[in-house]
């Protein structure tokens, strides 16, 4: 397993294209809404995206269609955007996104409220976001990377839900998917020490039900094979001499 190790400069241009994939995340926020469609969220955050001078990093990779994953309800990840899925009072929406500034990557997902939803739903997108920064506080150096996905698996299970275990996290840099894989849930191995100047893409994904998922006929949606609602809270990350650094987030 090859990690790549950042340089000050690549450090700096990660940063920017966190700063401007966090502002896409925020305009998204705000313009969820009843009665619009998957597809016109990904226009707008296409649209975001180029205004930035940046690429959208899932436009076309490996032929997915879209620059927004956009996944409601019981879509884990890879929603595909289309005009005939309207958003209504009540669902939740996963929107994953990615942005290239100057060759460099950074992704990051959210999930949100379309409208009132119930307080079962609300829990779910909580405790999905808190157990990324629950994970958070192990990714220091000399920390091992299997320490992320112990810490987000005991987190959620609190709360009777399930860490996908079919999809995981990874690092990020001058490619979208790059050494290491980061699991969400605890493994027999520690696996590697995590070091400074790495930049790894955290994303626990959460079932209210069962691990378990399935792929659909369009071979990119990703569903809870029982039904269940799922969310997704992601960030790329940055792990330094001392705390860890969230590129991917306006704080």
């Amino acid at each position: 397993m090859a990690v790549s190790i950042k340089s000050k400069r690549e450090i700096e241009l990660m940063r920017e294209a966190g700063k401007i994939l966090a502002e896409v995340h925020n305009i998204l926020r705000d313009f969820v809404k009843p009665g619009i469609s998957t597809l016109e969220i990904d226009k707008k955050g296409e649209e975001i995206i180029r205004k930035h001078k940046c690429i959208p990093s899932f436009l076309n990779y490996d032929g997915y269609p879209g620059s927004i994953c956009c996944s409601v309800n019981d879509q884990v990840v890879h929603g595909i955007p289309n005009r005939n899925t309207i958003l209504k009072s009540g669902d939740i929406i996963s929107l994953d996104a990615g942005v290239i500034y100057e060759g460099y990557h950074s992704d990051a997902a959210r999930t949100w409220p379309v409208g009132e939803i119930s307080t079962e739903a609300e829990q779910l997108i909580r405790v999905t976001r808190e157990s990324f920064f629950e994970a958070l506080k192990v990714c220091r150096a000399g920390h091992h990377l299997n320490e992320i996905g112990a810490t987000v698996e005991d987190y959620i299970t609190g709360y009777g839900y399930s860490a996908v275990r079919d999809l995981v996290g990874h690092g990020i840099g001058t490619s979208l998917h790059e050494d290491p894989q980061i699991c969400n849930f605890r493994q027999a191995i520690r696996g590697i020490r995590l070091q400074p100047g790495m930049t790894l893409a955290v994303e626990p994904m959460i079932n209210m039900g069962r691990s378990e998922v399935r792929w659909c006929d369009d071979d990119w949606t990703v569903v809870t094979a029982d039904g269940s609602l799922s969310a997704h809270y992601e960030n790329t990350i940055l792990i330094t001499e001392d705390e860890p650094e969230i590129l991917s987030l306006i704080q």
